[in-house]
């Protein structure tokens, strides 16, 4: 009851006892009660803050009016009534009356109030105690969600629903589940709770029981809790795991994401445990038959099979025969023409492709495939078009420092070393001779198919005269020969035909000065070595002219006892050669 209440029924008993002492005044007979009394006297002012039972008698989309006996009704937020969604006209309900009349002459009630004064008491109780309240989710406000805790309506912050962020709160709303009282503020009717303080508590004891019992082996369920490059960590209820990116599945996964995602309810096996640091290490695979067991029975060398381009790289592509199982093709095995080509050039990711089996290691998890296998080889097919010793005609596609490339076909190439071009020239010489464009003449020299070669010659076209000469000649051979060019180094020579390279510390020693010689001059010479297979010859005049006077002096020795000199033999050998 009011103060100014309390006050008016104060001076109504003065006034009463005062007619009491009155003798002409007598008190009239009390028919009816002190509460009738202060009602007529008052308005019925005297109830407000009671609690009352009334009459639910109309409910609309947001409010319900409800009659407590007074002289008007009075109309509650639907929200008061918490989870109570199936409020209809007739239900009896306590509330409050908060105030007798508002500006509108209507009476104001409350039935969170009247609740709260119901349980206010046990909450608190239940507060100091740390002990938990059981409460229903039933709506969302800003930052958070309203609660339902028996009548009474706390306030749950977002970040105290759960342990971890989720996405669909909607499984949690409309269930009893237990709450931490963690604020509560009875003048401002504010109550904040914590379902987060709860399972953090729960996550402790479960986390405990589970480091006691957990071994390698072991296979738990536990939930997706974040995803990284490298692997995903699992929640096994109170302690965490890493499942690493290789141990998720058998086949090749680049992420995690690929497989899992936040949230998801998965099956792991401890594969390893550190009791020191409580690591653990989780596989999802592990839990699945291994396929390579098997590969060696059901990919055969030499057959082929269907399968599908999973990840390429600068030195082949990866090829998914089934789920687990991928196998290598080489770029050197991509395809028989297409050389130093990068793979994505000639297959694409996620493309189907026929693949032959090369190789099997299944200890080493290996498989070698080839994609060129898979169609005839172009270069064996030429081959026999145009067996060794065939004439073929080709434009030179390309001249690099070692010969000449040819074109055959429009996937096949072959080549002309530079030794191969010409019987007289040099190779370097005789390349200047040729084009990039020009149509030639060439003779099948050389084949081999596997190493995909075909060496092709120039000169086989024609008869080997410096061969046929070079038989004729021997070591120790004096010759004539032709001076047909001179530097610094030495004098070019030819010796029937045959190209050769005086050295200037093989010319004569009465002039070793290369450049006093002249085109077209004839020198005697010894031929000091003799290479068939590569047409060289070594030419010194200093080696004749020693060997000549040698056979000056032994011819000295022969004539000593006729008295001839020294200087007389050697003249006399001179004039014979000449």
């Amino acid at each position: 009851m009011h103060k100014s209440a309390s006050n008016e029924g104060l001076a109504f008993f003065e006034n009463t006892k005062i007619m009491a002492n009155t003798a002409e005044i007598r008190i009239p007979e009390m028919t009816e009660s002190f509460e009738d009394l202060l009602n007529e006297q008052f308005g019925n002012k005297g109830i407000v803050g009671t609690v009352m039972k009334g009459t639910v008698i109309r409910v609309t989309d947001d409010f319900a009016t409800v009659d407590v006996g007074l002289k008007s009704e009075g109309r509650i937020p639907l929200r008061e009534f918490g989870k109570n969604d199936e409020l209809k006209v007739g239900d009896v309900v306590e509330v409050l009356v908060d105030r007798y009349e508002d500006r509108d002459g209507n009476i104001v009630l409350s039935r969170e109030k009247a609740r709260r004064e119901e349980v206010w008491q046990d909450l608190e109780k239940m507060m100091n105690n740390n002990e938990r309240v059981n409460g229903v989710i039933f709506g969302r406000v800003k930052g958070g969600f309203t609660v339902d805790l028996n009548g009474a309506i706390a306030f749950l912050p977002g970040s105290q629903i759960d342990i971890r962020p989720i996405k669909d709160i909607s499984p949690l709303m409309g269930i009893s589940q237990p709450f931490q009282i963690l604020k509560m503020d009875k003048v401002r009717g504010n109550i904040v709770v914590s379902r987060r303080v709860v399972l953090e508590e729960t996550r402790s004891a479960a986390r405990a029981e589970l480091i006691d019992t957990i071994k390698e082996g072991s296979v738990l369920e536990g939930i997706v809790k974040n995803l990284t490059e490298y692997g995903a960590f699992i929640d096994l209820g109170g302690v965490d795991g890493l499942l690493h990116v290789t141990d998720i599945s058998w086949k090749r996964i680049n992420h995690p994401a690929e497989v899992l995602t936040l949230g998801q309810t998965v099956k792991v096996q401890v594969i390893k445990f550190n009791e020191d640091t409580q690591r653990i290490s989780l596989g999802m695979k592990q839990l699945e038959n291994d396929p390579w067991q098997e590969v060696a029975d059901k990919y055969k060398i030499g057959e082929i099979y269907k399968g599908k381009v999973t990840n390429i790289t600068d030195y082949g592509a990866f090829i998914e025969l089934e789920d687990g199982i991928e196998g290598l093709v080489h770029v050197s095995e991509m395809s028989w023409t297409r050389k130093n080509v990068h793979p994505g050039k000639i297959v694409s990711t996620s493309q189907e492709v026929d693949v032959k089996v090369l190789e099997v290691d299944a200890d080493k998890r290996r498989i070698s495939l080839g994609i060129k296998q898979c169609t005839p080889n172009p270069w064996a097919a030429y081959v026999e078009e145009h067996p060794m010793g065939s004439v073929i005609e080709g434009k030179i596609k390309n001249i690099t420092e070692f010969g000449l490339f040819i074109g055959l076909s429009d996937e096949i190439d072959g080549m002309i070393h530079l030794s191969d071009i010409s019987w007289e020239k040099s190779g370097e010489e005789a390349v200047k001779d040729y084009a990039k464009g020009q149509t030639i003449e060439a003779k099948i020299i050389d084949v081999d198919v596997e190493k995909e070669r075909i060496s092709l010659g120039i000169k086989q076209m024609s008869e080997n005269n410096i061969a046929m000469t070079l038989e004729t000649l021997k070591k120790g051979d004096v010759v004539k020969a032709v001076v047909t060019g001179a530097d610094e180094k030495g004098v070019q020579v030819t010796v029937q035909g045959i190209a050769a390279t005086i050295k200037k510390a093989d010319l004569s020693k009465e002039n070793n000065d290369p450049m006093s010689y002249k085109e077209g001059d004839i020198l005697e010479a010894k031929l000091t070595s003799v290479d068939r297979k590569n047409a060289k010859l070594g030419v010194s005049v200093k080696a004749y002219e020693i060997e000549e006077e040698k056979k000056a002096l032994e011819e000295y020795s022969n004539t000593q006892s006729s008295g001839s000199s020294l200087g007389e033999a050697l003249g006399a050998a001179l004039k014979n050669k000449e």
